[in-house]
């Protein structure tokens, strides 16, 4: 679909379109860290040519089934995503009282279950201690009452959480509002934070080195505004960023930006991904796709498949869906941003060699190469799985 097929009325005029990013001032300086933005940052993404691919863990969500039958026709109004804006904060109406309890229950429940939590190892370590001190106590219940107590504080931890993994959505829909004032919004083409709105095209993609609490080094995705004089938090200086999760490979943080890309963009129809299918006749961009017979599946594909297949076929689609991503051509695209931003390829150009060969955890082997020019790049713009 062309630009001039858009519905005109529908968007607004700053909406985003790949192929009509205007010139733009050049980028800051280069830091001490040259062509790192950060010393945590090891690449930057590309603009334009997508790819047309999602990241598995939108493709294939774990959880917005569950979400989707409870809320049923709610579900539009409780969304994190939907076919105007693509939230970043939750908005809680709720009380400190509340989030302390909250807080206290879910570290219990958790952290003393039997599902996933500690609770066979902290109830193999009192068995032990059980077994240990069994001949100097007085009687049998005297030794076994510490095991009896631990078991049952496990036990109820465990029920409790389950409960929580089968009711926790009836508190989100009663105390959590997804906020509008704090996200990437579609028809505006404009992010909104709490530091004032920017277009979405003064934002770049990252590849972000970081650490758990363990030492374990990985990679994660950095949306980060490309001119902090005019967003940086005065209080702290720290850039104005945002994290989009992906799992797996770093072909997987590639996906997640292309996803976000065909998003913002209105020269394309939405990701076609389960969390935004039940929006798709709400965009006319996509409601015209759709309707020319283009996504080639029914209105309701998603909802179908997941209604119908069994957690192992999902498992199955998902690595399947992984090989698929790892797979596609992300490396070696030329930057469709150069050409709006004076300076922007000597600003950052480095890429992994190997896209698809470059795991998530940071490896000393690991080898970054300088992208092309961009010279006369222009969008490709392709629907999702082709």
């Amino acid at each position: 679909m062309s630009q001039t097929d858009q519905p005109q009325d529908h968007y607004a005029e700053t909406a985003f379109r790949a192929d009509a990013i205007p010139r733009q001032a050049p980028p800051p300086e280069k830091s001490t860290w040259k062509k790192l933005g950060s010393n945590l940052d090891v690449a930057r993404l590309p603009w334009g040519n997508y790819v047309g691919v999602n990241p598995t863990l939108y493709e294939y969500d774990n959880e917005w089934f569950e979400d989707y039958q409870y809320m049923k026709e709610d579900y539009l109004a409780y969304a994190m995503i939907n076919e105007a804006r693509w939230s970043k904060f939750v908005d809680e109406n709720i009380s400190l009282l509340y989030r302390f309890l909250r807080f206290w229950f879910v570290v219990i429940s958790h952290g003393f279950s039997f599902i996933g939590g500690g609770g066979y190892f902290i109830t193999g370590v009192v068995a032990l201690c059980t077994i240990l001190f069994l001949f100097a106590a007085d009687n049998i219940i005297d030794a076994l009452t510490p095991l009896i107590i631990v078991v049952s504080v496990c036990g109820a931890a465990t029920i409790l959480r389950k409960l929580y993994a089968k009711y926790s959505i009836r508190f989100y829909k009663s105390n959590k509002n997804w906020s509008d004032d704090i996200a990437f919004c579609r028809r505006t083409g404009m992010v909104k934070t709490f530091r004032g709105e920017f277009p979405f095209y003064e934002f770049d993609a990252f590849i972000e080195m970081r650490a758990d609490m363990k030492g374990n080094q990985f990679h994660s995705l950095k949306v980060r505004h490309r001119y902090p004089q005019h967003s940086k938090d005065e209080r702290n200086g720290l850039p104005l960023d945002f994290d989009f999760p992906a799992d797996g490979s770093i072909a997987q943080l590639y996906a997640m930006w292309d996803m976000l890309g065909r998003y913002m963009d209105v020269s394309q129809p939405l990701p076609d991904i389960p969390r935004l299918e039940p929006f798709r006749h709400l965009d006319p961009t996509t409601k015209a796709f759709d309707e020319a017979g283009k996504r080639g599946r029914p209105a309701t594909y998603w909802r179908d498949l997941y209604a119908k297949a069994s957690e192992k076929e999902l498992k199955q689609l998902r690595e399947e869906h992984r090989q698929i991503v790892d797979a596609a051509p992300w490396g070696s695209r030329p930057d469709l941003m150069a050409q709006s931003v004076p300076g922007y390829g000597d600003s950052y150009t480095a890429e992994p060699e190997d896209v698809n060969a470059y795991g998530r955890f940071p490896n000393k082997s690991d080898r970054f190469v300088e992208r092309g020019e961009a010279k006369d790049a222009s969008p490709q713009n392709k629907r999702d799985g082709d």
